[in-house]
Formats: C-alpha cells, structure tokens, sequence
C-alpha cells in the first residue's frame, strides 16, 4: 500500500477489518466521531502520531473547549489506540477496541 511519512497503511488496516478513509482516519479510533475528529483537527492534532503523543489531559482540554456535548467523551485510551494505528498494529487495536465500549475498557 501507499504510506505517506508515518500513517497507517490502509491496505493493511482494510484486511484487520479496519476501514479507513486517509493514512490519519482518527475516527477510527474507538470513542472518536466525526465531531471530535474536526474538533481536534482545529486545534491541530490531525494525525494518529500527534493523538499518541498527547496526554488525556491534553486531549481533555481540546474536549473542553468543543463545550458541553463532549463533555461524557472518555479520551483514556486514545493514545494507545493512536499508537497502534500509527504502527499498523491493527489486530492488536482490534483485540484492544473489543475489550472497549464507547472507548472506554469495561473489562
């Protein structure tokens, strides 16, 4: 598949199950929708690299200023679900968005 510099490769994540839509879909992360995704590209967190490198409360901060509909958003995981797309580990993402609901590990 097509990488560009870092991303997830989509041929990769296509055959885990994993549609994607560009090398940096974080609505692919479990616990992030559309609004969250535009909400974070505003504020310049645009690529899985940039989600894994920020801290909840961080990403907490971005929520907060998207107001109050944001507010049961859970960005606990979202890191590490960010990593393991940056490195195309797609079935362990897989494993790991199983073990979660609405983002957030109920086991």
């Amino acid at each position: 598949g097509t990488v560009m510099s870092g991303g997830a490769d989509i041929a990769k994540a296509a055959a885990a199950g994993f549609k994607i839509r560009g090398n940096d879909d974080l609505e692919v992360i479990e616990g992030i929708g559309p609004k969250i995704a535009e909400l974070f590209h505003e504020n310049g967190v645009k690529t899985f690299a940039q989600v894994s490198n920020s801290s909840v409360a961080a990403m907490n901060a971005i929520l907060e200023k998207g107001g109050s509909r944001f507010k049961l958003a859970n960005p606990g995981t979202w890191a590490e679900q960010a990593r393991l797309c940056h490195e195309n580990r797609w079935t362990e993402l897989q494993a790991l968005q199983d073990k979660l609901s609405a983002g957030v590990d109920k086991s």
